[in-house]
């Protein structure tokens, strides 16, 4: 990419064609010809060139698609990018890719929930056996690795709980093991990590979130090295894992701003992390704290920080936690994150998933806020008046 990542967005895929800036939204599910010929012609073109965009039915996508395929490639800086209908797709995708029946997986222990449900239990039924690593001790890891291991898949940083990984470390122990590595990728995005380019051969991003920007949208991605890309080329084909038109015009227009807002978002959430690093009920997940190993991860590899961050707060009335989540008034109530708004949620047991390597009190609860695009101060101000709900 030769022009920075922020004029690029800017500038990239626009249609002088139609005259537009933005790429038309083309829907088709039959993909029409000239001729048989010319059909012939174009799965000739398409064998030569997997990555070119040369389609001859809708499954495969349309330009509109490609075009948002080829922007996330420049993005990730890798050799190709999947798009799926949700961020889980490509959770999905990537491991169905590669792994098969009496295969083995590590994952790093604080992984999304549907992501573990998925490989600690539906797996299983496939003879597909995964063991979990403490991502601050990644000799687990290296000592669950067996002859079956065929993929290492981490998330960074942790899901719910924010750890950071020596992700360095984890590519090597992987490439001299000569084992597969995926990331989900999604708290970062390529803006502040790019996965591929540091050495791992699948990364995945929840275009749900940042990318998309508004809430509205659903859609992931899986950007590939050229290692993998046949292996995932052929799933998504078996699958039909495939983003629409609509749902990539929507993430395209949204990616033209991901820098600005982005910016704003790491932005807001230092000066509400600053805020709360005074409480002494509550202990930061947020790579705020330079004395901290999670900081010393994130600084290492990482190039900023996004708008999520987690609390973990000691308190002996639950209630009290609760009341000071229902109280704040500029926080939405809601799953997901990425967008314009702020959100808050209080996490049950359920939502952090059955881990191994996490010790919580009875007396400590997880809160996860994601700061959005509002005045920072106004967010201070009305964490401020929640807080005195803490017992």
């Amino acid at each position: 990419m030769s022009k920075s990542f922020k004029t690029f967005l800017k500038h990239t895929a626009k249609d002088f064609h139609n005259q537009s800036v933005n790429p038309p939204v083309v829907r088709a599910s039959t993909i029409i010809f000239k001729s048989m010929q010319h059909l012939r012609k174009t799965q000739v073109k398409a064998q030569k060139n997997p990555t070119g965009g040369y389609y001859d039915y809708g499954r495969q996508g349309t330009s509109t698609t490609y075009i948002l395929q080829k922007i996330l490639t420049k993005l990730e800086e890798s050799y190709h990018v999947f798009t799926t209908p949700t961020g889980f797709g490509s959770v999905f995708l990537a491991i169905f890719s590669v792994v098969r029946p009496g295969d083995e997986i590590l994952v790093s222990d604080p992984v999304y929930s549907p992501t573990r449900i998925l490989t600690e239990d539906y797996l299983k039924e496939f003879k597909i056996r995964t063991n979990f690593y403490d991502p601050h001790n990644l000799n687990t890891l290296e000592k669950s690795i067996t002859k079956k291991t065929k993929l290492i898949f981490v998330e960074n940083p942790g899901s719910n709980t924010f750890d950071f990984q020596d992700l360095g470390k984890i590519i090597a122990i992987a490439k001299r093991k000569k084992i597969l590595t995926a990331i989900d990728n999604t708290w970062a995005t390529p803006y502040y990590l790019k996965p591929i380019k540091i050495g791992f051969d699948m990364s995945i991003v929840s275009a749900t979130k940042y990318y998309s920007g508004h809430s509205d949208v659903m859609g992931g991605s899986l950007a590939v090295n050229k290692k993998v890309f046949n292996k995932v080329k052929i799933a998504e084909k078996i699958t039909g894992l495939r983003l629409g038109p609509d749902d990539a015009y929507l993430i395209t227009r949204g990616l033209r701003t991901l820098d600005v807002r982005l910016d704003r978002h790491s932005e807001n959430a230092k000066k509400v992390a600053s805020y709360l690093n005074k409480n002494k009920k509550i202990k930061l997940l947020y790579p705020y704290n330079k004395v901290s190993l999670n900081y010393k991860m994130w600084k290492k590899y990482y190039s900023g920080a996004s708008g999520l961050m987690g609390l973990k707060i000691k308190s002996k009335d639950i209630r009290s936690v609760r009341k000071f989540v229902n109280s704040l008034k500029l926080f939405g109530y809601g799953y997901s994150w990425g967008g314009f708004e702020s959100l808050a949620l209080h996490q049950e047991s359920r939502e952090t998933g059955n881990r191994k390597y996490m010790n919580l009190k009875n007396d400590e609860h997880l809160v996860r806020l994601h700061i959005g695009l509002e005045d920072p101060s106004d967010l201070i101000a009305d964490i401020k008046q929640a807080l005195k709900h803490l017992r």
